[in-house]
């Protein structure tokens, strides 16, 4: 997976995506995810990488299977709550 953290007003925002999805851009109705974007380039984190960062991070973007299945593990995604554009899993939660 690739992550990418940013400084957001409220701490570090974490952004987890499957790396085979970064460059491509998928579109259905008026939903777009757009993974073309400096926004979602970042560096390759393992799963456990990704468990510590989660400990520092305020905001994450979960986008992709793997991604969104860590956030659904950990009990930070309720399932019944992610968003599919063309059958692209996406997922966004705060931390307390």
């Amino acid at each position: 997976m690739i992550v990418s953290q940013k400084n957001g007003p409220y701490g570090i925002l974490l952004v987890v995506t499957d790396s085979n999805l970064i460059g491509k851009s998928f579109e259905e109705g008026k939903l777009q995810l757009d993974l073309t974007q400096d926004f979602y380039l970042g560096e390759k984190k393992t799963k456990e990488d990704i468990k510590l960062l989660l400990q520092k991070s305020r905001d994450v973007h979960f986008t992709g299977k793997e991604s969104v299945a860590i956030g659904v593990e950990l009990d930070l995604i309720n399932p019944e709550r992610i968003l599919y554009v063309e059958g692209v899993p996406h997922a966004e939660v705060v931390l307390e």
